[in-house]
């Protein structure tokens, strides 16, 4: 399948523009407004050539190539993520005064370059993900690639930019295996995964439904659903939880679920800990429903998709547990979150789910981190980013975002979410009750727990 890149030009004063495969030296063709130029000159230092540095940063552009799931089960989130990367670099081209609250050295543009987006599908398969990447850099002479939904595609993506010393920033990645035995100089996660999803839920459904529950887990077979499986059976046994030794293991993409809920139903299991994520979430948890699973059990999401929730329907997501990176309802009493929220809607009117969010902070940051380098060169900006723990964010969910210098872990709160009851709905975006804010620090697994050993800056 042949797939087509999209440059997206996001507009300071100029309109906006779409290109299907513009070549790097077309882009450099393009009329940019004199505010980029006068300060796009003003790299401090002499640095060797490293990854596409100078060459991505020798005219008056940045680009950011956006490995998106924009086909395939995790479609909506790719979407979604297209949508945050978006608002970012627009905010970050007019110079928007909310963008300094988080990057506080922004001014317009990223150290004064109009950042431009190259868009391709990643369809949630690794390859496609990484012919996209490999596009970028070579072509595009691309800064960072961004996007994932996947933890395979995350994985192999992170192992492709590292090689091309590239930054590179899983925005959805579910698996603590990026940040863990998988591990890269050049990959930056900020969103919370498996460890932290597990360790912050496990003890809040403890509460819920007593400690001497039987569960059992519908399994996605890859990467990301494996490392949720093994920390779920960790942490909620150490609650007292027992753990019914059949879990139902499906691929990827799974549309029949019968036989899994035949299996589920007969285990005597007093609750399914549902494992999936995007299309494959919707279609599960539907069957369950459907096949009277949940007459008979609770069902708990532990790493919730947010569009699931449209979706799947109150009627059947009803008190169901969950966690999410960000809920827009903590705008009201958050500044961070509503800068975001206010300014998302006034764009795409409608309310931002996880994955807008991640990809508008997580850009957010990146900027931060060149700002406060004061150089595009890669291995600057990866410094600036492990001594992110010194330069503390606010964050929209409270409290404040870095990474963790030793594995590139990001630390910042998220939140444990239970399904509300439909008479208690008071419009299409009041899905989810907040139960608690996880700790993004103390959910964190022990540096080094997975053999984490960064590769080199050069």
């Amino acid at each position: 399948m042949t797939h087509q890149n999209r440059r997206i030009e996001i507009p300071g004063s100029a309109p906006r523009r779409s290109f299907l495969k513009i070549s790097a030296g077309a882009a450099g063709a393009l009329a940019i407004p004199a505010f980029y130029g006068k300060a796009a000159l003003a790299q401090q230092k002499d640095h060797p050539k490293l990854g596409n540095y100078p060459d991505g940063v020798a005219g008056d552009t940045v680009t950011a190539g956006l490995t998106l799931d924009l086909t395939g089960p995790y479609s909506a989130e790719g979407n979604g993520q297209k949508r945050g990367f978006e608002l970012a670099a627009e905010m970050i081209n007019n110079g928007d005064p909310r963008v300094r609250k988080i990057s506080p050295l922004t001014k317009q543009g990223i150290l004064g370059k109009k950042l431009v987006l190259a868009v391709g599908d990643a369809e949630t398969k690794p390859n496609s993900a990484v012919q996209a990447a490999t596009r970028f850099i070579r072509q595009d002479k691309a800064m960072m690639i961004a996007g994932s939904v996947s933890s395979s595609v995350a994985i192999a993506l992170q192992n492709t930019c590292d090689r091309a010393k590239t930054l590179y920033f899983p925005i959805i990645s579910g698996s603590s295996d990026t940040t863990g035995k998988d591990c890269r100089r050049y990959g930056f996660r900020l969103c919370h995964h498996a460890y932290t999803a597990s360790k912050a839920i496990a003890p809040v459904l403890a509460e819920a439904y007593g400690k001497n529950m039987k569960a059992i887990h519908l399994v996605p077979d890859y990467n990301y659903g494996h490392s949720i499986h093994e920390f779920m059976k960790k942490f909620t046994e150490e609650q007292g939880w027992t753990t019914i030794d059949t879990p139902q293991i499906h691929p990827l993409g799974a549309t029949d679920y019968s036989a899994y809920m035949l299996n589920i139903a007969n285990s005597g299991a007093d609750i399914l800990i549902n494992h999936d994520y995007g299309a494959d979430a919707v279609n599960s948890a539907k069957q369950a429903h459907q096949f009277g699973v949940l007459k008979h059990m609770k069902m708990c999401v532990p790493y919730m998709p947010a569009y699931m929730l449209e979706e799947v329907g109150p009627e059947i997501m009803e008190g169901v547990y969950g966690t999410m990176v960000f809920w827009h309802a903590y705008s009201e009493q958050n500044e961070i979150a509503r800068d975001f929220v206010e300014a998302y809607e006034a764009k795409f009117g409608a309310k931002p789910r996880d994955p807008e969010h991640n990809a508008y902070m997580t850009t957010l940051l990146w900027a931060d981190a060149i700002e406060r380098a004061g150089t595009f060169y890669p291995a600057e900006v990866v410094k600036a980013l492990e001594d992110s723990i010194n330069h503390k964010r606010p964050y929209t969910m409270g409290g404040e975002a870095y990474f963790r210098a030793e594995d590139h872990d990001g630390a910042a709160n998220f939140t444990v979410v239970r399904g509300k009851k439909p008479a208690d709905i008071k419009d299409k975006d009041d899905l989810v009750d907040i139960v608690a804010i996880a700790d993004g620090v103390a959910t964190l697994p022990p540096v080094g727990y997975a053999g984490c050993k960064m590769t080199d800056y050069t």
